[in-house]
């Protein structure tokens, strides 16, 4: 198994262990596989068997083993069995799934260490770098910046790792009570955070500055942890086939998947494991009021806006208006066409975005399966309320957009079961919870004293320069 960028015309390959610890490709692009590999009836069975006798650990493996050439198979086994579980994912069966009601499941994917369902693919990440930069000898510092729950994942995956240091900017102030404590509660000699004195946009540009100082960045072996990764949209597609196992009960059933979204990455990896002909009827993709996707999938025209257009919601990681995986399925769209691919992204974005004709959005549609809708507020404080009284489950608002958004895929005409992919817990957002039903959420037992814990944070000027100091004076502090 070989990769390419999305950008290269070219197509020059690299490999899986090439990739891993990058981001972008040198030209800009995104990687995928040369091809997908494809599913068949008899591998479906024998993964269904496997499954129910071995555990999610055991399906991701021989779904890695697809992707992954450069890595020995059982250690690959060894990678998937540290990576998912229990009681690291609090239930043994990593990502259950239950009935809701009226054609309607959910793919819970929320029972990792950080009740988010950026643990699925941060865990296995964290035990591919590790095992990786052991074999080479190396080290890595992540530079990274969180509004709340990437940073949180990110560190819970990378805590007490061998070579690997995580710097997380924070903007001051401006995450939850909660998601605070989920992070500056660690104490872990390799993770480090940072307060910055501004906004999360801050956070970001002091990122890009940091990363765009090549000496900088070479010298102190700087990395990144983002959705961009491929290893973590690969992590993402085993989800898809567990949550298809635990609905169907023969290889030529379909399933639905409504994925609330707005870097494209988790129902991107939807996209692949259709292409590798898992049996998906329709990919739904739920925007909130940021609806740039929702609009490309309606109209064809695919219209970034800045930050400063960028609404902020009560479902607050779908507040992106660039949509980073999004090229991916373009360049699929396209005929892998990597000049095209480069034109659109590298160049009509940055000029506020480009338009798709008929042909190409009706394929969208009819051959890639998308289908899309928004949820405003008002949207999904009806939705988290309806389905708390009718079903007895609260839902996180983003997985509220996803319920929401479904219902309405219904009342166009899907008539698959459609499983709803949990985001997040809804403890993470008591504010919109008791808004909609009139009570705070339960904390789970394991967050069980969590706001109470000593903070590890220090605090910065929005300042590059004094972050790179902080970085520096760090590594020269720490051995991992």
């Amino acid at each position: 198994m070989k990769y390419i960028s999305t950008r290269d015309t070219a197509r020059q390959p690299a490999s899986f262990t090439d990739i891993l610890l990058g981001g972008l490709a040198p030209d800009g692009g995104l990687y995928l596989p040369e091809s997908y590999p494809q599913l068949d009836t008899a591998t479906l069975n024998s993964w269904r068997t496997l499954l129910a006798d071995k555990g999610y650990a055991a399906l991701a493996a021989e779904v890695l083993k697809l992707f992954i050439d450069d890595i020995p198979a059982q250690d690959i086994e060894a990678i998937a069995a540290r990576a998912y579980t229990s009681p690291k994912f609090v239930d043994p069966e990593i990502v259950p799934v239950t009935e809701l009601g009226e054609g309607l499941f959910i793919g819970h994917l929320s029972e990792g260490p950080t009740a988010a369902f950026k643990d699925m693919a941060m865990q296995l990440l964290g035990e591919l770098f590790e095992y990786e930069l052991a074999r080479r000898g190396e080290t890595l510092n992540i530079l990274g910046a969180t509004s709340g729950d990437t940073g949180s994942s990110a560190e819970y995956a990378m805590r007490g790792r061998h070579g690997i240091r995580v710097f997380m900017l924070t903007p001051a102030g401006r995450m939850t009570a909660f998601q605070q404590a989920q992070m500056f509660g660690l104490d872990d000699p390799n993770i480090f955070n940072i307060a910055l004195d501004g906004v999360f946009d801050d956070c970001q540009d002091v990122v890009k500055a940091v990363s765009g100082d090549a000496d900088f960045k070479a010298a102190y072996r700087i990395g990144a942890v983002n959705s961009i990764n491929w290893a973590r949209l690969m992590a993402q597609v085993v989800y898809y086939i567990s949550c298809w196992l635990k609905v169907t009960e023969t290889a030529d059933q379909k399933v639905s998947f409504s994925v609330p979204t707005g870097n494209f990455g988790d129902i991107c990896a939807g996209h692949i494991a259709r292409q590798m002909g898992l049996p998906i009827d329709r990919l739904i993709v739920a925007t909130n009021e940021n609806d740039v996707l929702d609009e490309f999938f309606r109209t064809g025209n695919y219209r970034p806006r800045p930050a400063a257009e960028t609404t902020a919601t009560s479902s607050p990681s779908m507040d992106i208006s660039r949509a980073s995986n999004f090229e991916r399925f373009a360049f699929d769209l396209l005929g892998r066409d990597a000049a095209e691919t480069a034109e659109l992204f590298g160049t009509k974005v940055k000029e506020g975005g480009f338009s798709l004709d008929h042909d190409k959005i009706a394929a969208a549609r009819e051959d890639y399966g998308f289908l899309s809708g928004s949820s405003s507020h008002a949207d999904r404080l009806a939705t988290i309320k309806d389905v708390h009284e009718r079903f007895d489950y609260l839902a996180d608002p983003h997985t509220a957009d996803g319920i929401k958004v479904a219902r309405g895929a219904q009342r166009e005409g899907v008539e698959t079961p459609i499983v709803c992919l949990e985001t997040a817990l809804p403890v993470k957002f008591a504010e919109t919870i008791t808004e909609a039903i009139g009570s705070a959420p339960e904390p789970p037992e394991r967050f069980a004293g969590i706001l109470d814990t000593e903070r590890h944070v220090k605090d910065l000027p929005n300042d590059a320069s004094a972050v790179k100091d902080y970085i520096t004076t760090s590594i020269q502090k720490t051995e991992v």
